[in-house]
């Protein structure tokens, strides 16, 4: 076995803990810790080549989507090698289908956001493009997760903060995406995208991580030591990977993928990092309330529902007037849990504008999802009102 760890977690045990019991069932273990919060290319291809050198007959992942996103690499590149590019989707790759099943995995999250554990997906920042993009195959999906909240009690409040708001974001867009059943039909089923569209399931695991994460983050955020709200945020992770493993994602997150990428001098506090970096939370949550704006019209009742489900007013109001009070819900979690206020808080200005817009434009593979016809017009749009939220 192939145990993929976060460094960090040596200090509390928990990796000990883990090496432990597989040791103990007289499993030969080798270990890789050198996990790169937000992945890149670069920390990929070394994760790669290591895993390329050993023989394994599975992986275990222990840590945050960052972890489990290059155990998944490193599971998939070393079962069908391939330049890195190969299997990225279009049309920054090639978007080659994944041949055939991996070896299993099992996941064991030690945040509460990504929802890596669910998804059939790879998320890594290209630093030369300056942009984040994937890989997507049902084969990538782990074999099985181990998720427990009491492996997320040392998350700091901001690492809490961020991964709360990536459920909150993951969500909410698998809530509102394009109808499974109003998108075209492929060829055949082989090139069926992992994601399909806003369907009748989808929508309960949505809808339920989104009343978790109204619910619980604060408190999570606030005291840490909260089981419940751990225990809540945890599920929601979960919950709202299911949901969005299965339907996807939409503007939010293409967008989010440039503003992570394009990153200049802004450095998070709490994360255990001394380089510039936006974390992939806050990345999607600072123009979720532009984008949910932009996309209310399509579907206010469910708009409605999100802000409702956000601690919003909405009782008699129409739904349209319901939904007009999504985007001030949204800025009001984001303010109580230390969110940036806005992309000039992490170092952008409106002349950055226009390489966003081209970076966004670039995830055809989630705008298609917008439930919205979206143009680069509105993604302009959408980044001017997300300049400066409050």
């Amino acid at each position: 076995v192939l145990l993929i760890v976060d460094k960090h977690l040596w200090a509390f045990g928990v990796a000990d803990k883990a090496k432990a019991i597989i040791e103990d069932e007289g499993i030969q273990l080798t270990i890789y810790d050198e996990i790169h919060i937000e992945p890149t290319d670069v920390s990929f291809r070394h994760a790669i080549e290591f895993a390329q050198g050993v023989d394994v007959d599975a992986f275990v992942a222990l840590g945050g989507g960052s972890t489990i996103d290059t155990a998944k690499a490193m599971n998939l590149f070393s079962t069908y090698p391939a330049d890195l590019y190969d299997y990225i989707n279009k049309p920054i790759g090639k978007g080659k289908p994944v041949p055939g099943p991996l070896r299993p995995m099992i996941a064991m999250p030690t945040t509460a956001g990504t929802g890596a554990e669910t998804t059939a997906v790879i998320v890594l920042d290209l630093l030369d493009l300056h942009l984040k993009t994937g890989i997507s195959s049902n084969h990538i999906r782990p074999a099985m997760a181990i998720v427990d909240p009491l492996n997320t009690l040392t998350m700091s409040p901001e690492v809490t903060a961020s991964s709360g708001l990536d459920v909150l974001t993951h969500a909410a867009e698998s809530f509102t995406i394009k109808p499974y059943n109003t998108r075209p039909k492929p060829a055949n089923p082989a090139q069926r995208a992992a994601y399909v569209g806003a369907n009748p399931i989808s929508d309960l695991w949505s809808e339920q991580a989104i009343e978790w994460a109204g619910r619980y983050l604060r408190r999570a955020c606030y005291n840490g030591n909260d089981l419940e709200a751990r225990t809540y945020m945890a599920m929601g992770s979960t919950f709202a990977g299911i949901g969005y493993g299965n339907a996807g994602v939409h503007i939010p997150h293409g967008l989010g993928y440039p503003i992570a990428g394009m990153v200049k001098g802004w450095v998070p506090v709490g994360f255990g990092v001394d380089e510039p970096m936006v974390p992939h939370g806050i990345s999607t949550a600072l123009t979720a309330p532009a984008c949910f704006r932009f996309t209310a019209p399509t579907d206010p009742a469910k708009h409605a529902r999100i802000a409702e489900l956000l601690g919003a007013s909405t009782e008699g109001l129409s739904a349209w007037d319901a939904a007009a009070l999504l985007p001030e819900a949204i800025v009001r979690l984001l303010k109580d849990v230390g969110c940036p206020n806005g992309l000039s808080a992490v170092g952008y200005t409106e002349a950055d504008i226009e390489e966003m817009v081209e970076g966004g434009w670039k995830q055809q593979r989630l705008l298609v999802g917008s439930p919205r016809p979206v143009t680069k017009d509105d993604l302009r749009r959408i980044l001017e009102e997300s300049i400066v939220l409050w």
